[in-house]
């Protein structure tokens, strides 16, 4: 029996892998950048199955590359905005993503991105490194307290209550979110209240994004939105980068109009080397470690192969994404 051929964009956690390769005619991409798009296209070429990142841009050119077999794509990711699902959908091609397993490691980054920017860990860190620290200064490095302050929840989802818990019962914070939908356990466990977005921003301490991004939430966080922030409100993002429009951000913390972010997602991803944000004092920004746990990664890689084998072999995906 000819074992189907699959594309797996880039190396993934090795048990995972092993499992794949012992049912199908393996290709992973080696390097550690991703595939350009044209040797991404060329990799493609017969394929009957794709496991992607979000790195990589699924749309009707690759769907058509990769010719009229190709049967599921898997994406390593709980977003899936690098897929333009209606197109598979319509090509009779299934799509997976990775839900769930990630919730508790996103929520701890976006915990210690709430401490490390209130408390500014990192010029703090920076200042010990280049040698600057020369004694203890009363008036050095002052941060801002978290205790009994407002979290704002942008898009109270998994991710977002797991978020909410933390800080509520760690820091007594009260809890205000917006969301398609009240959320009744929010409401009973934390006392948390649903705004709209306005109410959020005028009132949020720490304003945390949680939403999906589509096209309705592209620079959800703006000019217009940033302004109607606290002067000392912190601005998080764990979600998409695309949520923020980062010319606005750096004008914001630039003149004061909010006191600072941490960010853990950007668009693009890395940042260009002249990016401003990369400069600014209160910009905490991390490389899209959200999930970085080997946990984590490890069972996100499990679901991909498993969606992968299940659209292979014509059964049902664990978890599939529809239009």
């Amino acid at each position: 029996m000819v074992k189907k051929k699959v594309f797996v964009c880039r190396r993934i956690p090795a048990a995972a892998l092993q499992r794949l390769n012992s049912e199908v005619d393996m290709t992973v991409w080696p390097a550690e950048l991703p595939p350009s798009r044209a040797e991404l296209l060329q990799h493609v070429k017969g394929c009957d199955g794709i496991l992607s990142l979000l790195s990589d841009r699924m749309d009707a050119e690759v769907f058509q590359q990769a010719g009229p077999q190709l049967r599921v794509v898997s994406n390593y990711a709980v977003g899936f905005n690098n897929i333009d699902v209606r197109e598979a959908h319509s090509r009779g091609i299934r799509v997976g993503n990775t839900p769930g397993v990630l919730t508790e490691a996103t929520a701890d980054i976006a915990a210690g991105l709430i401490l490390a920017t209130a408390r500014r860990f990192s010029e703090s860190i920076d200042q010990v490194r280049n040698l600057e620290w020369k004694t203890w200064d009363p008036l050095g490095l002052l941060g801002l307290d978290l205790k009994g302050a407002t979290l704002g929840i942008v898009g109270m989802g998994r991710i977002g209550m797991a978020l909410a818990k933390r800080m509520h019962f760690g820091w007594d914070m009260n809890v205000i979110y917006t969301a398609r939908t009240e959320k009744p356990d929010a409401e009973s466990l934390l006392n948390a209240k649903r705004v709209d977005l306005a109410t959020l921003l005028a009132n949020a301490d720490i304003v945390s994004l949680h939403a999906d991004y589509n096209p309705s939430t592209h620079h959800l966080i703006n000019s217009s939105t940033l302004a109607m922030m606290k002067p000392n409100a912190i601005l998080i993002n764990t979600a998409r980068g695309g949520l923020i429009d980062q010319d606005a951000l750096y004008n914001a913390l630039k003149d004061g109009t909010i006191w600072g972010a941490g960010l853990d997602v950007t668009d693009p991803e890395p940042l260009p080397d002249d990016s401003q944000l990369r400069r600014l004092p209160r910009c905490l920004i991390l490389p899209h470690i959200g999930s970085a746990t080997i946990e984590t990664r490890q069972a996100m890689a499990d679901i991909a192969v498993d969606n992968l084998l299940a659209g292979l072999h014509g059964r049902p995906l664990p978890h599939e994404v529809r239009p």
